[in-house]
């Protein structure tokens, strides 16, 4: 192939150190990464005519526009800043774990006198401890929901001092232990959660026999209520413990058996962890880009990139074949572990290889059953859109849907929201949010605020044409692109504000739009005074409404935060006596809450709905 006197530059000067390369396309996005212990020859491979190159990689090699590398100290650094390069950028051509930023963890609180347990989607390094990742933040919620009636922590915002007077609620239905009033001590509290994280990791033997020593003992001394409660909870302990199958002693390393099953570009990824000899979990994970990369590929990448995010490492890893750079990544987990030894193994015979071909069947029905699911999400969706385009006669399917939305509470906080949706699915990252500054406070004009976002998107798009030309330039992908179909939450008015907006930009014959009222879901076309109505089942509706409700929800969402941000709602309903119709009557009379502050509580009186003793509120509150 032709390599541009710019690449031969750039290849001309590469080190022959160990190290990690970017590859950028013409727009300057990331497209691939990788390492290397020789930078000079392994990126140098790439271009070279070779007849062994496989499709992906030809692909590759024609977008690459310019090169970057990052030299270190050696092998195992490179893989280290390999994977969190990807894990940063997330490149097109790279395999990597689909949804990665998603995956949720059970996060214990250590680092507090009285920790919590809560779910989160990002660890740090803050002393706590973390359980996963998961794949379904509803699997994990079901877990703690159990957990908790053995285990019961605490999930209120008390500062404990154990002298409360009264306990909450939960301490009466047995899903708190109380420390706030003293019922525990913070050591006891604390011992409890340490038994609920060795439960967790699959060691629960210790934590079984205690407990039924400790309700043995509580019988012999009479402490009855003390002993059925222990009784219960040896009860629930049991119930779990007899859901996990015990494959190996007690005493065999803590494992996690990996396989994975591949079809037409997709890998599934199966992983059963063992610990204490019994299976207490699994997990799957998808994989994407991995067309045209070999089965040890595909798994030494997954096997990277998961023990980046686990927060536990096993002793052992069982693999279904053996991967690239083995020896490199085996030290890498053992640097994760604290030093502790790692084995990555392929079994050959007896229960452990049994395992690992019981994940691979594992996996091969899991991506059947989410093919399926996908193969017939991708029917509704195209169906939806075939119907957009017979009822709304449209030229094709409206492939790319914008939808509008205006948020305010009495004209503060006004917030415009747009939305994408594409091939039928929201595209979440081209969604954006619009600080609308052309409305008063306390005077709404949601045709104002609608023509207003319209023209700064439509400008937007404009600008992004006129810089097409220029070498470099950055594309944004949620204003460089005309929609085939705009909706507009609202009537005919919302509707002539946007065609006047599309007019100006010579657009209307262009893009179809159309306005959705709230109360009959009628559709609203320029110029035309029927509106349309979708048949009540159809999956066009279906889509439509999912659009409408996920602008509304956007919006909403957006002009919440900004409205906490401007103090203005959050102060004014902190007032006894003050609700939602006199919030809204006092900014609309006054514009300000720096003039509420101002005002006499006379001039507060004189406001619709305001009586003296509110009044009085508002004064002694903002004072």
């Amino acid at each position: 192939m032709e390599v541009s006197e710019k690449l031969q530059g750039i290849l001309a000067t590469l080190p022959t150190k160990p190290g990690c390369y970017q590859f950028f396309n013409a727009e300057g996005t990331i497209i691939y990464i990788g390492k290397a212990i020789n930078l000079k020859n392994r990126v140098r491979s790439y271009f070279h005519a070779d007849s062994s190159h496989d499709n992906k990689t030809r692909r590759l090699v024609r977008d690459i526009a310019n090169i970057e590398w990052i030299v270190v100290g050696s092998e195992l650094e490179a893989l280290i800043l390999e994977m969190n390069l990807i894990k940063k950028h997330r490149p097109k051509y790279n395999i990597r774990l689909k949804d990665d930023k998603r995956y949720p963890y059970i996060k214990i609180h250590w680092n507090e006198p009285y920790p919590k347990v809560t779910v989160t989607r990002q660890m740090e390094e803050d002393g706590s401890r973390y359980f996963g990742p998961y794949t379904s933040a509803w699997a994990v919620y079901q877990t703690l929901e159990v957990l908790r009636k053995i285990f019961p922590y605490l999930t209120c915002d008390r500062e404990i001092t154990g002298n409360d007077p009264r306990a909450c609620l939960y301490y009466d239905i047995k899903l708190c232990t109380a420390p706030c009033i003293g019922a525990i001590s913070q050591e006891g509290y604390r011992a409890m959660i340490a038994d609920l994280m060795d439960f967790l990791s699959g060691h629960s033997e210790d934590i079984i026999q205690r407990l039924q020593g400790q309700m043995q003992k509580a019988s012999e001394e009479m402490r009855f209520e003390k002993a059925a409660a222990l009784r219960d909870q040896l009860k629930a302990m049991q119930t779990i413990i007899e859901r996990q199958k015990i494959v190996f002693g007690a005493d065999h390393a803590d494992s996690d058996v990996i396989a994975m099953a591949r079809e037409d570009g997709e890998a599934c990824v199966q992983i059963f962890f063992i610990r204490g000899g019994k299976l207490i979990g699994r997990e799957y994970f998808i994989l994407e880009g991995t067309e045209d990369t070999t089965d040890n590929q595909v798994m030494a990448e997954f096997v990277k990139q998961f023990y980046t995010e686990a927060a536990n490492i096993p002793e052992q890893v069982m693999l279904p074949q053996e991967i690239e750079e083995r020896i490199i990544i085996a030290q890498w987990l053992r640097s994760k572990r604290g030093g502790e030894k790692v084995e990555l193994m392929v079994p050959n015979e007896g229960q452990p290889k049994d395992l690992v071909q019981m994940a691979a069947e594992n996996a091969t029905e899991t991506l059947q059953a989410l093919r399926a699911q996908w193969q017939a999400d991708a029917h509704r969706q195209e169906q939806s859109l075939a119907d957009l385009q017979q009822y709304m006669n449209l030229s094709a399917p409206p492939n790319r849907i914008e939808c509008y939305d205006v948020s305010h509470t009495q004209g503060v906080a006004t917030v415009g929201a747009m939305v994408v949706f594409e091939q039928g699915v929201p595209a979440k990252n081209l969604y954006r949010r619009f600080n609308i500054e052309s409305t008063s406070i306390g005077q709404p004009d949601d045709f104002a605020s609608m023509e207003e976002m319209l023209t700064r998107r439509f400008k937007r798009w404009k600008s992004s044409q006129e810089k097409e030309a220029e070498v470099g330039s950055k594309k944004d992908a949620s204003f460089s692109f005309l929609p085939e179909l705009i909706i507009i939450d609202g009537g005919k008015g919302q509707l002539s504000r946007v065609v006047k907006v599309l007019e100006e930009f010579d657009l209307f014959d262009k893009v179809p739009v159309v306005g959705l009222a709230k109360q009959e879901e009628e559709i609203f076309f320029p110029h035309k005074s029927e509106p349309l109505l979708l048949p009540r089942h159809s999956q066009g509706l279906y889509l439509v409404q999912r659009i409408r409700d996920e602008a509304h929800r956007f919006g909403i969402t957006a002009h919440r935060k900004k409205r906490t941000k401007l103090g203005l709602a959050s102060q004014l309903d902190s007032i006894p006596g003050i609700g939602p119709t006199r919030r809204k009557a006092l900014l609309k009379h006054f514009g300000s809450l720096d003039k509420i502050k101002e005002a006499s509580i006379e001039d507060i009186m004189n406001v619709k709905g305001m009586n003296e003793s509110a009044a009085k509120n508002v004064k002694a509150s903002l004072e």
